[in-house]
């Protein structure tokens, strides 16, 4: 980042950093896209058994006990330690096993099934709100564009989440967008907008084209009555670019000496000409003209622009760099800042000037509005360790202090919880107790396990060295939590690591599900939703639209029919992520879960 601001903008990391996200670090951070070399081969998965099982129990339950197969429902009494069941037809070999009389169980986060949904791409339940902002479709392949997913729709499939045996749902970041697009991918062969939401503009409201405060608030009151957390994706590092559009409807930045004539009435509806691509606009804009001052402005970012500050390179220094070189917020200083110039311009925002208030300060008041007003029960963190630990203290104490006053506004609800979670997305975090977990985190995104449970996919006994390390440090001297997954907007879909075979798609679940800890599915992982357009930007195809036609039409349903009784049985049971493991057999594999009077034993036989 010593090169100029003019020069910075024309490299070729720049276009190649235009086309992510922000939400995974930017070009330092972000995992390798998905290829077909990594693919797994379905041709070394175990055949699962069909016949009868004799199952060790151990002491999860004592002779005379009588226990039930989850799955079939077949019911069996404990003698000499062990029990005999054949598994269901579709059990793919595995028995669930629970006391037949088995107590519910409380909420714990340790034992969560966490739903992820990109908005946008998840349920159409407005088909009035799917432009905004004078946001327009490609007519192509619709890569980076808006496809029309909104808080609505999300709120009219909450009961087939809760059938699903999810217990917590993480949505992308509510906040409006920016309205404009950037040159998306190392070719800038698309329009990218901010439908992801990682590209803020004003944190105070909900972006259009997701909804409305109200449309955001029946969301959340909807997921509750149904015993549905809601964690919402939050971003304190940076805001989203400058556009086109932006810089014409609210006034900031400036073009080239006559450059007007080179864009169309509405500035974001320019397009390249033939020999250019979507990164070409950079040259219409002069990026030293003093009007960026009217947009952030220095005090609040390092943008490498006009008299702003230049941030050094994030892999340098992680805290004041530049991810993807979007605007660094300057939330490490202490100064105090005025609202910034087109925010107090703004019609619409509930942005106001704060007394003797630094930018962490307006950040963290904006972010924890939402928990205030609606209730949201935790935050998934973006690009955590690219913002001093100070901020997430600062920020879980003021979340906790807004969820005690939205509970003491609405008394006797039964939710959100009494305690605000908060899990930290720290690229490449393992299954280790950090620092993070001093900073006001109660969970850290584990990465290791989208590899690791390829293995399992194809036998579930080979999680067994898996499950006993992340159990025996997780439940050691200083106990902690981490979050799993299998597929993510910003690594790759397991449906396409498996080469979209149903077999392996199916299997995955248990080694997901199983995993001790809390698990996070992406959405379709249950339901096999394929890999979309992606352009010259590896990660984009991760977004692709829910695959709802798949699961109405039953060409899903075996897939989603298997993950929906193993997550219900999770559900069930917060034994599962929460409690103990202790392995009780080889052949068949059996291990037992044990959380306080919360116990379950699960059974996997091969032929």
């Amino acid at each position: 980042m010593s090169q100029t601001p003019k020069k910075i903008r024309f490299t070729a990391s720049l276009v190649t950093c235009l086309s992510l996200a922000g939400c995974a670090g930017g070009q330092f951070e972000t995992a390798a896209p998905p290829s077909d070399n990594r693919a797994v081969s379905t041709g070394g998965m175990c055949t699962a058994t069909q016949a009868e099982m004799t199952v060790t129990v151990g002491n999860a339950f004592k002779d005379g006990d009588w226990v039930r197969d989850y799955y079939s429902g077949n019911k069996a009494q404990v003698i000499d330690g062990q029990v005999t069941l054949t598994p269901a037809p579709d059990a793919e070999g595995l028995l669930l096993l629970e006391a037949v009389d088995a107590p519910e169980q409380s909420f714990t986060w340790a034992g969560a099934t966490v739903y992820f949904t990109v908005t946008d791409r998840f349920a159409n339940g407005r088909t009035d709100n799917d432009l905004n902002y004078g946001r327009k479709p490609d007519g192509k392949d619709e890569i980076g564009t808006f496809h029309g997913g909104d808080f609505a729709g999300l709120t009219q499939k909450l009961d087939y989440l809760k059938d699903l045996g999810v217990n917590a749902v993480w949505v992308t970041p509510p906040f409006e967008q920016i309205h404009g697009w950037v040159g998306g991918g190392d070719q800038g062969d698309f329009q990218h907008y901010g439908y992801h939401g990682y590209y803020a503009l004003d944190f105070t409201r909900p972006d259009a084209n997701f909804g409305t405060r109200e449309e955001f608030r029946t969301l959340v009151e909807e997921a509750h009555a149904r015993g549905i957390r809601v964690v919402m994706d939050v971003v304190m590092n940076h805001p989203g670019y400058a556009t086109l559009q932006d810089m014409q409807t609210f006034n900031v930045g400036g073009l080239r000496g006559g450059f007007e004539k080179h864009l169309p009435e509405q500035w974001g509806d320019w397009r390249p000409e033939s020999w250019e691509n979507f990164h070409a606009y950079h040259a219409l804009i002069d990026y030293d003209h003093p009007g960026w001052a009217n947009w952030w402005g220095k005090d609040w970012v390092r943008a490498g622009i006009g008299d702003y500050d230049t941030p050094p390179k994030a892999s340098i220094d992680p805290v004041r760099g530049s991810l993807a070189f979007l605007p660094d917020f300057k939330t490490e200083s202490t100064q105090a800042v005025d609202l910034p110039i087109f925010l107090q311009n703004k019609e619409n925002t509930r942005a106001t000037q704060l007394e003797d208030a630094t930018a962490r300060d307006y950040l963290v008041t904006w972010l924890t509005d939402w928990v205030r007003e609606f209730g949201v029960d935790g935050f998934r963190v973006d690009t955590a360790k690219h913002v001093e630990p100070e901020a997430w203290k600062q920020l879980k104490t003021k979340a906790q202090d807004a969820l005690d006053t939205y509970r003491a506004n609405n008394p006797g609800q039964p939710l959100p919880a009494e305690e605000f979670w908060m899990v930290a997305e720290v690229f490449p975090h393992t299954v280790t107790r950090s620092s993070y977990f001093d900073a006001g985190f109660d969970a850290v995104i584990n990465f290791d396990l989208q590899e690791e449970a390829q293995a399992g996919a194809a036998c579930l006994a080979a999680m067994e060295p898996i499950y006993s390390e992340y159990s025996d440090k997780m439940h050691g001297d200083n106990p902690f939590n981490v979050m799993s997954y299998i597929s993510s907007h910003d690594t790759q879909l397991f449906s396409r690591i498996a080469n979209n075979k149903p077999a392996m798609q199916k299997r995955v679940a248990a080694a997901l599900l199983f995993t001790p800890g809390t698990s996070q599915i992406f959405y379709g992982d249950e339901s096999g939703r394929a890999f979309g357009p992606t352009g010259s930007d590896g990660h984009q195809g991760t977004r692709s639209d829910m695959n709802w036609a798949d699961i109405e039409n039953g060409t899903a349903q075996p897939v989603l029919s298997h993950w929906t009784k193993l997550g219900q049985f999770r559900a069930r049971h917060p034994a599962i992520g929460a409690g103990e493991h202790k392995q009780l057999s080889t052949k068949p594999y059996v291990f037992s879960r044990t959380h306080g009077d919360d116990r379950v034993v699960i059974a996997f036989g091969k032929e």
